[in-house]
């Protein structure tokens, strides 16, 4: 279908680019290297539509372009360089000329490469795909990690003896079956198990999630067992305990959140001229971190699982697998890496299958005036840090520009902009604090983290910031 007037001005009221459109002024050329290496990655992700004559920034509009005067000739020389077609198409608009790239996307189980490098999108960069992502592409349409089979050649009987079904019901607020068919039933429609010529086997799915006792299946599902160390100090050179759980995801979550909040460190507060202890970190910021590294892990990862680490002054949650989705998009992006576990985990109202678990981590950070949660990637492994009380003054400059760059995203998904007004409520300082503020806003603009709202009035002092992406 050809692409019209009025679909280029639909796409010029899209707030933000995503993942199937992409605009670049290029208003009198563009590079071919560059053409081909957006065509590779867009196509990598899913196809979608590159723009040429748009401007990438807000306020969109067009501004027209003189790029690939041949569409015949560039769409020859797309193929012969990545080989795969891509349609190219040229508007007249009123405003100018337009040039759209129409790619499609990749076939499953295949990427595509331009000069050996499998390239992706992150923000307005194009990067190398993880080891994690490619092998995920290259495994599609194969049996996945949660669809092997964990123990076999069981009677219903022993499944039930295996895994938790009481705790299943009560967490989908079901009646509990009369008949053991009944609970089989239900089990292989949620694709928990599955009827074999000997009984029934349990899948990793269904061990991982209710599993009584996670040791009484093989090592490949064992292993994924939480584990909750405990320190003496702000070190780890000497462990207090070290405790791994042994029931699965779903029917032992709310007993893990009770375990690692009961291992928390104690602060004392003065409120309404009351003393009272209160514990390091909320339970909200832990229940929500949890459940996000246990959804979200990369489980063909073997002999490694979901960490929770307590230090006198921090709590680092960690989970093997780098994340599909770049740590600076983790309040306003969501992608899941195991939909089928999230979809159960959600149904069992443990989590929510979108990105406002982290929402809530940053507002309760804010509300409480706690440093910002630091995420961090090493090596195949993806890490939160939620540091306990800190004053302004002892926050260091990191602390205070993360803590205003995820104050402008959690503000931009609200759908309002940062303030130096905003900043201020959110570490908790006086008006008298106003040029402390600053210097940290132009700090965050400096390391390109956030920028001037294009549409706030030209005055500093009614200066509103959007994220650097947006």
């Amino acid at each position: 279908m050809a692409i019209t007037v009025e679909q280029i001005d639909l796409w010029l009221t899209v707030r933000s680019e995503h993942q199937r459109l992409e605009f670049k002024e290029a208003k009198t050329q563009y590079s071919n290297e560059k053409l081909y290496k957006y065509c590779v990655a867009i196509a990598n992700e899913a196809g979608g539509h590159l723009v040429l004559g748009v401007t990438d920034k807000l306020p969109r509009k067009v501004v027209g372009s003189q790029a690939f005067n041949n569409p015949t000739d560039m769409a020859a020389k797309i193929f012969q360089a990545i080989g795969f077609r891509v349609d190219i198409e040229e508007v007249a608009h009123p405003d100018g000329r337009v040039v759209i790239f129409t790619i499609p996307s990749r076939p499953k189980g295949t990427a595509y490469h331009y000069g050996g490098a499998y390239l992706m999108r992150a923000g307005e960069e194009l990067v190398p795909m993880s080891e994690d992502t490619l092998r995920k592409i290259f495994s599609e349409g194969q049996p996945s990690w949660l669809e092997n089979i964990a123990k076999s050649d069981l009677s219903a009987q022993e499944v039930v003896q295996l895994l938790d079904t009481q705790t299943y019901f009560d967490l989908l607020n079901l009646n509990y079956p009369t008949q053991q068919e009944g609970v089989i039933a239900r089990l292989l429609d949620e694709h928990l198990i599955e009827a074999t010529s000997n009984g029934y086997a349990i899948l990793n799915i269904g061990a991982l999630l209710l599993a009584k006792n996670l040791k009484q299946f093989s090592s490949e599902v064992s292993r994924k067992a939480a584990r909750v160390v405990v320190y003496a100090g702000e070190s780890k050179l000497e462990t207090k305990s070290d405790i791994t759980g042994e029931k699965g995801y779903a029917v032992g979550f709310k007993g893990l959140v009770g375990y690692v909040m009961s291992q928390l460190p104690q602060n004392e507060v003065i409120e309404n001229a009351i003393r009272k202890d209160v514990k390091l970190v909320p339970e909200v910021v832990i229940r929500e971190l949890l459940a996000n590294a246990l959804i979200h892990q990369d489980l063909d990862l073997g002999g490694t699982s979901p960490v929770v680490e307590i230090f006198s002054n921090r709590v680092e949650i960690s989970n093997p697998g780098e994340p599909i989705v770049p740590v600076e998009r983790f309040i306003d992006g969501y992608q899941s890496r195991n939909e089928k576990v999230a979809d159960i985990m959600r149904r069992f109202g443990i989590c929510e299958e979108k990105s406002s678990g982290i929402d809530r981590v940053v507002e309760s950070a804010e509300f409480l005036q706690l440093p910002a949660p630091d995420f961090l990637v090493s090596y195949k492994r993806t890490v939160v840090v939620i540091h306990g009380p800190r004053e302004f003054r002892d926050m260091d400059g990191s602390d205070r520009i993360r803590a205003c760059y995820q104050h402008c995203v959690l503000q931009w998904v609200l759908r309002k902009q940062m303030t130096n007004q905003t900043l201020r409520k959110r570490f908790g300082v006086s008006e008298g604090s106003g040029n402390k503020i600053s210097q940290i806003i132009t700090a965050a603009v400096e390391q390109a983290l956030i920028k001037n709202d294009p549409n706030a009035p030209d005055s500093k002092r009614y200066a509103r910031y959007i994220p650097i992406w947006a």
